[in-house]
C-alpha cells in the first residue's frame, strides 16, 4: 500500500498550528471566550436559551449569572423529549443520536445528545487533534502505508419505541457509523461487524477481519483490545501482536487508565517498535490529547465547540460553588470539570476531577471521579450502583452486611480482570457464591457499562466474594487513626491500596 503520511502531513500540521495559537493565557482566553459566545448565539432561540436569555448574555461572568451549574438529573426531561423527537430544546434542530452512558442515582443509563455540530466540531476534531499531535511527536511515522484497526461498541439499548431515524448506543458506534466513507478505505474492521453487539460473535469476527491486514495503528480502550490482540496472537500462532503486523506503531487509547495494563501491552508487543497516544474523549465530549513525550499531561482542546469551567473540589459541596474559566486555573490544583458543549449539555457536571498540570499550555491529567467509582475496565460502577444492587442481593438471600469494600483484581497472565468484594457480613446467607452470582446480576441491572463489559464473560469476570472476619473494618479503621464518630470505610476504589491493607488484617 501506497504511504500517504506525506502528504497527509501538510493538513494536520495546519491544525497543530491553530492549537498552537491557543498555548499563552492569553490566547487561551481569547479562544474559550469566542467559543463561549459562538455557544450561547447559536442557542440562543432554542427552549433552554430563551428560558435563561442568551441574548443577554455578554460575559464570562454574566453566563455564570444566568445559567445554573447542571447535574444529569436536571437535564433529563428535556434530554428524554428530545429522545422523543422534541426540536430545538437544548440546541437547535432535532438531534437523532445519543450516547449511551452509565446512569445516575436515578436512571441505569444516561443519554447524551450527540448533534451534527458536535460531531463535526468536537468528536472529529477532536479525532483530527489526536493525529496532528501524533504526527508533530513523531514525524518519521508511516501511519498511512496502512490501515487502523477501530474497536467500537453496538447500538444495543433498553428503549422502546424510538422514534423513526434516532439510534442510541455506544458513543464508539456512534462515530463509526457516522465515520465519513473515505476513512472506510483505510480501516477495519466493516462497519458492520464493527458494530456487531453479540461480543460472543464479535470477537471472532474482529480477529478474521483484521488478521491478514496491514495494520499501522489501534485504537479503543485498553481492556477490551487486550482481549482481542491476545487472540489475533493466539490465532495466528505468534509471540507478539509485531510478529502479526510488522508495521503497527501506536496504540491511540482512552476511557481508562493505562497504567494498570502497561505491563501486558509491553509483553506482547515490541516495545522499541510500540508507542502509545491517550486521548480524554467522553461520551459528553472529546476533551484532551497527549501532546508531549513525557507525563506532562494532556493538552485541553480549547477550539472544539466546548466551553470548560473548573470547580475546585473544596467547592464541590456548597450549593453555588465558585468556578473558574480555563483562564484562571492554578498549576498543580485539582478540580472538578463543568462543561457546556454544542451537544446543548449547559454548565454540566460531567463527574470527572482533573489536575491541572500546566496553564500554558493548559495541560491536564484526569484526576478520578467526583465520587467513588471503579472504572479499570470502562464499566464505571458508581457507589449508588453498588449500594442498590448489595440492598437487593441480601433481600433475595435474607442475608444482611456490616461493611464492605470492592476493588478491581487486573488481568494478568490471560485471566481476565473482575471486582474483588470484601464483606462482613451481619447475617451470612446460606450459600456464598449464589449470592456472587446474584450480587453480580444485580449489578448488571444497576450499570448499563458493567453489563457490557460482563457480556458472555468476554472482558469481565464474574466478582469474587471474600468473607471479612468479625471487626475488621474496625480495625482497619483504627490502625489508620480514623476510627471514631467520622468513621468511613470507602465502598469502591479504583486501586488495589486500600483493599490489600485491610486484606492484610483479614486473620
Amino acid at each position: 500500500m501506497i504511504d500517504f503520511t506525506p502528504i497527509t502531513k501538510q493538513y494536520f500540521a495546519r491544525e497543530k498550528r491553530t492549537q498552537d495559537c491557543y498555548a499563552s493565557l492569553d490566547g487561551i482566553e481569547k479562544c474559550q471566550t469566542l467559543v463561549l459566545k459562538q455557544l450561547l448565539k447559536t442557542a440562543s432561540s432554542t427552549e433552554f436559551g430563551t428560558k435563561h436569555q442568551f441574548a443577554k448574555i455578554h460575559s464570562y461572568s454574566d453566563f455564570c449569572a444566568a445559567v445554573p451549574l447542571q447535574n444529569y438529573p436536571d437535564c433529563r426531561n428535556d434530554i428524554e423529549r428530545m429522545l422523543a423527537g422534541a426540536a430545538n430544546v437544548l440546541w437547535p434542530g432535532v438531534c437523532k443520536r445519543f450516547a449511551q452512558s452509565s446512569g445516575t442515582s436515578d436512571g441505569k443509563s444516561k443519554y447524551i445528545p450527540i448533534t451534527n455540530d458536535s460531531f463535526r466540531i468536537n468528536h472529529y476534531g477532536g479525532a483530527r487533534a489526536v493525529v496532528a499531535n501524533y504526527l508533530d511527536l513523531y514525524p518519521d511515522s508511516r501511519i498511512f502505508s496502512g490501515k487502523s484497526f477501530i474497536l467500537g461498541g453496538s447500538f444495543a439499548n433498553e428503549i422502546s419505541n424510538l422514534p423513526k431515524g434516532v439510534k442510541v448506543g455506544d458513543l464508539s458506534a456512534n462515530l463509526i457509523d457516522r465515520i465519513n466513507p473515505m476513512v472506510n478505505l483505510v480501516r477495519v474492521p466493516s462497519k458492520q461487524v464493527a458494530l456487531m453487539s453479540d461480543w460472543e460473535q464479535k470477537l471472532p469476527a474482529l480477529v478474521k477481519a483484521a488478521l491478514h491486514q496491514n495494520i499501522t495503528n489501534i485504537s479503543g480502550v485498553p481492556s477490551w483490545f487486550l482481549t482481542v490482540l491476545r487472540e489475533v496472537i493466539t490465532q495466528s500462532g505468534a509471540d507478539t501482536i509485531h510478529d502479526v503486523w510488522p508495521n503497527l506503531e501506536v496504540f491511540f487509547h482512552g476511557g481508562i487508565s493505562f497504567e494498570p495494563y502497561r505491563a501486558q501491552y509491553q509483553s506482547i508487543t515490541d516495545v522499541k517498535k510500540m508507542r502509545y497516544i491517550e486521548s480524554y474523549n467522553a461520551s459528553e465530549g472529546f476533551f484532551a490529547v497527549q501532546d508531549c513525550h513525557d507525563n506532562r499531561g494532556m493538552l485541553l482542546l480549547l477550539d472544539k465547540g466546548v466551553f470548560y469551567e473548573f470547580i475546585p473540589l473544596e467547592q464541590l459541596d456548597n450549593a453555588n460553588p465558585q468556578t473558574l474559566a480555563a483562564w484562571q486555573v492554578e498549576q498543580g490544583q485539582t478540580y472538578a470539570l463543568v462543561i457546556s458543549s454544542c451537544n446543548g449539555l449547559w454548565r454540566y457536571i460531567i463527574g470527572d476531577t482533573v489536575k491541572v498540570e500546566t496553564t500554558s499550555p493548559l495541560r491536564i491529567t484526569i484526576a478520578g471521579r467526583t465520587k467513588s467509582f471503579i472504572n479499570a475496565f470502562g464499566e464505571e460502577l458508581m457507589v449508588y450502583n453498588a449500594e442498590a444492587a448489595m440492598a437487593n442481593a441480601c433481600a433475595k438471600t435474607n442475608a444482611s452486611v456490616l461493611n464492605y469494600t470492592v476493588a478491581p483484581v487486573f488481568a494478568d497472565n490471560g485471566k481476565r480482570g473482575y471486582h474483588q468484594w470484601l464483606i462482613e457480613w451481619n447475617k451470612q446467607p446460606d450459600d456464598v457464591e449464589a449470592f456472587a452470582d446474584i450480587l453480580d446480576f444485580e449489578l448488571q441491572q444497576q450499570n448499563s457499562d458493567y453489563q457490557a463489559k460482563r457480556s458472555h464473560d468476554i472482558f469481565l469476570a464474574r466478582l469474587s466474594i471474600v468473607t471479612a472476619c468479625p471487626g475488621l473494618f474496625d480495625k482497619w479503621l483504627a490502625s489508620t487513626g480514623k476510627l471514631g464518630g467520622q468513621r468511613k470505610v470507602p465502598r469502591l476504589y479504583n486501586s488495589r491500596k486500600i483493599m490489600d491493607q485491610i486484606l492484610n488484617l483479614n486473620q
